[in-house]
């Protein structure tokens, strides 16, 4: 078997791991990159011929592991994608919306390049053909083997992330090879999150694909960075601004409001106005309650109280671009929820023109900034950044609230792994900046696991090194007979002694 690491290696959007077992070819997810990324590294070409891919195991929805599928399907792949129901679902909207994305902010560059005397250019994918490629996805629930191909199981397994996320155990066995196991972390969740379970402990792996997005930092606890929020809008609303919170539609938008009903319920804030300026988010919250059975307890008991935890008085989703202009007029009192996430596309960065140069305002972040993207660079304290061609001064509050990330912290990835019942043959890092793998990878082999930071094309043969594990104890083996040799009397506890220290 046969690995090569194409994307979140050496950096952390764009996950895509290319695994060739007999006669076949399998990604581990197609992601897009974003930020710094995509200006490094593009994303219109592949690294393999897409016609020769016959299956995609998707890990997730977020479009950082599942962005580019659809580009996969315009190139000419026609297999299988498969992942969980749910993932699925998320999907179905997701990729339209990504293509929608792509489509509007191509006809605005190219407005500016036909006035330059330029040939327009086309988006990677539009929002019919994301459609389209959906019709390639197979779901299956999660803990269950299903034979994907002669030579390959594969199981999901809950990795609280996001709704629909999994870590996907791998059965490969190639022909006159012992069967190996591999397991690919995909995005491992934060604990404690609201809505969905913590992430599931696997008992075993021979080799594992292993996320490192903050293996180099500690969250706050969740339950203070829920009494921050709370705080903050109630200083914000009294100095008359509105809190403006970028936030992924799927994932992070609906764990916000989760929070912001718990604390309505309890009086803590009133007569609160809540707008979720983002399509997409209305659709894939309709899909969250869908899957209520996947809920955590907590959420489950809320449910069986009668209460939508998704859902309070007060909050408004808007789906119009005329409902979406209308919120930007409003001067205070408002908490506003918009995608994207990283602050790169969509109606957010709208509601930034209009609010960031505010002091009495608030900017709250909920996840990950992408390096190069201009949430990051708001984050990283940026005085002016530019929007929609216009330098706006950054003079309202800026916030991070990184224990509402979905992302395990350094102290959650190392829990998981301590989770194996046998410690893997070797850890493979991806999905993380240079500093946050090499952090954890210092901490791993302090607990005595084997890590290997993995680099983008980097080509990785299982096979290869199965062989010199059995050459290794082939060797240990002639050992031990020498050292039977050698004893005369033979001492139990001796010979038990000297066994285990051979086989070391």
């Amino acid at each position: 078997m046969k690995l090569q690491f194409l994307g979140a290696a050496g950096c952390v959007t764009g996950s895509c791991h290319l695994l060739k077992i007999n006669d076949k070819k399998v990604l581990l997810d197609c992601g897009l990159y974003q930020g710094k990324d995509e200006k490094e590294k593009g994303n219109e070409n592949f690294e393999f011929n897409p016609k020769e891919i016959d299956y995609v195991i998707l890990s997730h929805a977020h479009i950082d592991h599942s962005g580019r599928i659809p580009l996969l399907y315009k190139r000419g792949f026609k297999g299988e994608v498969i992942c969980t129901e749910a993932t699925r679902d998320l999907c179905s909207v997701m990729l339209p919306d990504s293509g929608h994305i792509m489509e509007m902010e191509v006809e605005w560059k190219n407005r500016k390049r036909i006035r330059q005397g330029l040939e327009p250019i086309e988006p990677l994918y539009t929002a019919k053909l994301a459609e389209i490629s959906t019709y390639l996805f197979r779901s299956c629930a999660y803990n269950k083997w299903i034979e994907v191909f002669e030579g390959l199981k594969v199981r999901f397994r809950d990795a609280g992330h996001l709704l629909g996320s999994s870590i996907i155990e791998l059965k490969i066995k190639e022909k006159d090879k012992n069967e190996v196991k591999l397991v690919f972390s995909g995005d491992l969740g934060n604990k404690n999150l609201p809505i969905i379970k913590d992430p599931t402990y696997i008992d075993s792996a021979d080799y594992v694909i292993m996320e490192t997005t903050y293996g180099d930092r500690i969250h706050e606890k969740i339950e203070n960075e829920f009494e921050q929020l709370v705080k903050i809008i109630r200083t914000t609303f009294k100095r008359g601004g509105n809190v403006i919170i970028p936030s992924f539609a799927v994932g992070r938008t609906q764990e916000v409001l989760y929070v912001l009903n718990k604390y309505i319920e309890t009086e803590k804030l009133k007569d609160i106005e809540v707008y979720v300026d983002s399509p997409l988010a209305h659709a894939s919250t309709k899909i969250f309650e869908k899957y209520s059975e996947v809920y955590d307890d907590e959420a489950k008991k809320i449910l069986k109280s009668g209460n939508n935890p998704l859902y309070f008085e007060g909050l408004k989703f808007s789906e119009s671009p005329e409902e979406s202009a209308r919120i930007n007029k409003i001067q205070s009192g408002a908490i506003v929820i918009s995608a994207s996430g990283m602050c790169e596309a969509g109606r957010i960065k709208h509601h930034l023109k209009h609010n960031l140069w505010r002091k009495e305002c608030s900017i709250v972040f909920v996840g990950y900034q992408a390096e190069g993207t201009l949430g990051r660079a708001i984050l990283d304290g940026a005085k002016k950044v530019r929007i929609f061609g216009e330098e706006i001064a950054v003079n309202a509050e800026i916030y991070a609230l990184q224990g509402l990330s979905g992302h395990a912290d350094q102290s959650g990835l190392l829990d998981w792994i301590k989770g194996f019942k046998t410690k893997p043959k070797e850890i493979l890092l991806v999905h993380g900046d240079e500093e946050a793998r090499t952090e954890f990878k210092k901490l791993a082999e302090a607990n005595e696991f084997k890590c290997r930071i993995m680099r983008s094309g980097e080509r990785y043969n299982i096979n290869d090194i199965e062989s010199k594990v059995i050459q290794n104890r082939k060797e240990k083996i002639i050992r031990l007979m020498d050292t039977l040799d050698d004893i005369d009397e033979i001492d139990k506890d001796l010979l038990l002694d000297k066994i285990k220290k051979i086989l070391e």
